[in-house]
């Protein structure tokens, strides 16, 4: 089974150990064209706190740790 991996941006780091992350998709609308941009937002379990608004992260789905978190953050990019 292959791990769900995604790459976003922090939005929120008031919590602790915890940081929502905003993922981007743009698709082209199917009638006009346009490009659509949709944002979905994860919370991620960040142990050690070390996340920032705007930072570029990568999550990784994991098992549930809370009533709404089930992502982890693998890695801060910039």
């Amino acid at each position: 089974m292959a791990v769900k991996e995604r790459l976003g941006t922090v939005v929120s780091n008031k919590m602790d150990k915890t940081v929502v992350v905003a993922i981007e998709n743009r698709s082209p609308h199917p009638k006009y064209g346009k490009i659509v941009v949709k944002t979905k937002r994860f919370k991620a379990h960040d142990p050690e706190n070390r996340c920032q608004e705007g930072d570029r992260v990568r999550i990784l789905e994991t098992r549930p740790l809370s009533r709404t978190k089930r992502w982890i953050v693998s890695e801060i990019l910039t």
